[in-house]
């Protein structure tokens, strides 16, 4: 099982991240989650674990949910104005509501060194709701892998491994455990008292004096 099912299932105090490198809502929350990275106090551990958004599938996206997403990105980008998205996505690629392929090329990337998680998660975003490309498709996958620098061949083998998959479905139990079904969701885990932190897409101070509440009550 991976470390970061380890840590946060053990001891010491965890923000435990919960996401989907394809969630739309977690692209939107990235720069309040890098400022609130920065800010925690330095005997805080981050664990990130894949809620998995959706999963595998082969068929084209349906029309309805073509034109949900794309008013999802619409409110996003109403709500959180820093927030920018490519809508040349919805013609020049075919959609598929799989995410499950872009949490297994996190996890494939994290087997190359725990840094990459983030680095790849973040690659993925950019390719998907800046440059119009798919990753839904494992090609997209090995073309980002490679474009950051992991050891493609590495990451392609270890992307279709059923421990990859082992690992995925393992981290989506475990988030489901914690009560968790909407991403971005945060937790602190504090021994054995978990606490929900409140995620704000526009300013991470909220969630960092959350953390710090809860930690001085303990």
């Amino acid at each position: 099982m991976q470390d970061s099912v380890q840590r946060a299932n053990g001891n010491g105090v965890d923000l435990i991240y919960v996401h989907d490198p394809m969630c739309s809502w977690c692209w939107a929350f990235r720069p309040q989650m890098d400022k609130l990275l920065q800010s925690l106090p330095d005997n805080i551990r981050t664990v990130r674990l894949l809620g998995g958004l959706a999963p595998d599938s082969d068929e084209p996206m349906p029309e309805t949910m073509r034109r949900h997403l794309q008013e999802v990105w619409r409110t996003i980008a109403r709500t959180v104005p820093a927030t920018r998205f490519n809508f040349d996505f919805w013609q020049d690629c075919v959609p598929r509501r799989s995410t499950y392929p872009a949490c297994r090329a996190v996890i494939a990337a994290r087997n190359q060194g725990t840094e990459w998680d983030e680095k790849m998660t973040r690659a993925i975003q950019q390719a998907y709701y800046l440059e119009a490309r798919n990753p839904s498709e494992e090609q997209t996958l090995i073309e980002i892998a490679k474009t950051i620098g992991l050891d493609d061949s590495h990451f392609s083998r270890d992307l279709g491994s059923k421990q990859t998959q082992d690992t995925l479905l393992d981290e989506i139990a475990l988030s489901r455990n914690l009560g968790i079904s909407g991403f971005p969701s945060l937790m602190l885990k504090q021994e054995d008292q978990m606490n929900r932190i409140p995620v704000d897409y526009t300013n991470y101070l909220s969630a960092l004096e959350a953390v710090k509440s809860t930690l001085s009550v303990h």
